[in-house]
């Protein structure tokens, strides 16, 4: 059975016999290239109660990728589960407890979730935290969104210093607190316990004062 044409792609203008052409097998790869990968634009905002399908399902299909580093994203992540979290993140974000946002395309699909969390209000820190369900990663989700969440933070409340605690093992999420420029500080050693097995973390940190510099 042939695949169904990606209709993203507009191959017609490029017939046999050009793809002898060097330049026609540029313009081929640069079609190819820029649709693959293409940033996605993403807005973040506050949880809604109809949020929690979506969420049931960007957390079911997402097992085996943001289920690895996230205990709470496992096969048994049910509807009941979702909208536990919507109702406790809603009156969290109410009262100032927490800020969890939903990641979502410009069309209004969920992609993930990101938030801050711990917060330690005596000393202006709060942890920050991002996932991508597997269908939307690797197209500068979460790191759009962290960016967006820092701007939110330093602007809407007297945060002054957020940090990213990485598993060791988490390369991509590992990739998204570089590309948001955030300081690499050090090693925690045996900072994370997920699924039962502790794991050394990256501390990562973003501060206040350079984003004003920025």
């Amino acid at each position: 059975m042939k695949n169904p044409p990606n209709p993203a792609l507009n191959l017609a203008p490029f017939s046999r016999w050009t793809l002898r052409d060097k330049a026609a097998q540029r313009r081929l790869r640069s079609t190819l290239d820029h649709t693959m990968s293409k940033p996605e634009s993403v807005i973040i905002r506050p949880y809604e109660p109809s949020d929690v399908q979506c969420l049931f399902e960007a957390g079911s299909e997402s097992v085996s990728t943001v289920g690895t580093w996230l205990e709470w994203c496992t096969s048994d992540f049910s509807l009941e589960s979702a909208q536990a979290w919507v109702d406790l993140q809603t009156e969290a974000f109410k009262a100032g407890h927490e800020y969890q946002f939903v990641i979502c395309s410009e069309s209004g699909r969920f992609l993930g979730g990101c938030g801050l969390n711990s917060l330690d209000r005596p000393n202006a820190r709060a942890n920050l935290g991002y996932w991508v369900r597997s269908s939307s990663t690797q197209r500068g989700v979460a790191t759009s969104a962290a960016r967006q969440l820092a701007q939110w933070a330093f602007q809407n409340t007297d945060l002054v210093r957020l940090e990213i605690v990485v598993a060791q093992g988490n390369a991509p999420s590992l990739r998204v607190a570089q590309k948001v420029g955030a300081i690499r500080e050090g090693i925690l050693r045996q900072r994370l316990c997920i699924h039962g097995t502790h794991h050394d973390a990256i501390m990562f940190s973003i501060v206040k004062s350079d984003q004003d510099e920025a």
